[in-house]
């Protein structure tokens, strides 16, 4: 884990996470960034590197619900310091591989093909079934010489195949082809121990909190 998170780091992250979902662009807020993301249960994110007093003060000075601050923080952590209308939401983890992943999957699964597909800065790749079922799929956006990978999934019916670490080695050769070995993304606690498997390692904890209602 790192002693210190970069807030470079995180800021090339978060626009790559904004530019994979086709959002504005983030923007500034004091230490922290800001993200319209304008969803009906999510129409703010707010990041921040760090627990500070900028969170923190921010914490106290929302109301309104499906605002998210989101900060390189454990849950403990945290919870200790915002109002109690704020909700813990289950734990995220900042992830690196800062250098080639240890995937060894040579062949996909038989009955599935890939198809791959760009905008902006980003691409995604899709591993389908023979009848153009999705059952997996990724994203890989390149910030500067940051490779963010964004909105991987498995359907469950397609799991434990391989396909997750194919996914990952595909979107990867992206990455490599642009020069870039540097990889970053947010996991979810289920997502972890693919990641970890391959090569990854916990960057940070990362922890998001959202008041549901007034």
């Amino acid at each position: 884990m790192a002693d210190k998170v970069s807030h470079d780091i995180v800021k090339k992250w978060l626009k790559g996470w904004s530019l994979s979902r086709q959002l504005p662009l983030p923007v500034r807020y004091k230490s922290g960034l800001k993200v319209e993301v304008g969803e009906e249960k999510q129409k703010i994110r707010y990041v921040f590197p760090e627990l500070n007093d900028d969170c923190i003060e921010l914490s106290k000075q929302i109301n309104e619900p499906w605002i998210y601050l989101k900060v390189c923080a454990s849950p403990d952590k945290v919870k200790n310091k915002v109002p109690d209308q704020w909700v813990i939401q289950p734990p995220g983890y900042m992830m690196s591989c800062f250098g080639p992943m240890k995937t060894k999957v040579t062949n996909l699964c038989k009955g599935y093909r890939v198809e791959s597909e760009t905008y902006n800065s980003t691409t995604v790749i899709k591993i389908l079934t023979e009848n153009g079922e999705l059952a997996s799929a990724g994203r890989v956006v390149i910030v500067d010489d940051l490779a963010v990978y964004d909105r991987i999934i498995t359907e469950e019916k397609h799991q434990r195949k391989g396909l997750g670490t194919f996914l990952m080695q595909e979107l990867e050769k992206v990455a490599v082809s642009k020069g870039i070995s540097n990889n970053f993304l947010v996991a979810t606690e289920v997502g972890r121990s693919l990641y970890q498997s391959i090569g990854w390692e916990l960057y940070s904890p990362y922890t998001s909190i959202v008041i549901h209602k007034i």
